[in-house]
């Protein structure tokens, strides 16, 4: 990968991180700084940068967490997953 791939990395992993703050919903937010988290983890394995390595596997599962956390509480893991695609969930036990 050449020097200017990889600055398009990290200027893409900076645009899908920001954007992520744009989402009202949580799972959204979630899922789009875990996909900012690992390019940017990428980035750092390029430029061979530890801290920005070990930043983002923080980032990651911090979101994965809550994500999951949030799906618990609420609802299944598989609808967080199926509403991170855009796809319908599966139906609740209530409806």
């Amino acid at each position: 990968m050449t020097h200017l791939l990889t600055e398009l990395l990290g200027w893409a992993a900076t645009a899908v991180f920001v954007g992520s703050y744009f989402f009202s919903r949580p799972s959204l937010l979630r899922g789009a700084q875990m996909i900012g988290a690992l390019l940017w983890m990428t980035y750092g394995m390029r430029i061979r940068e530890i801290p920005v390595i070990a930043a983002n596997i923080l980032v990651f599962s911090a979101a994965a967490w809550t994500l999951v956390r949030g799906a618990r509480g609420t609802r299944s893991a598989a609808a967080a997953l199926a509403d991170l695609r855009g796809e319908p969930g599966p139906a609740s036990p209530d409806s």
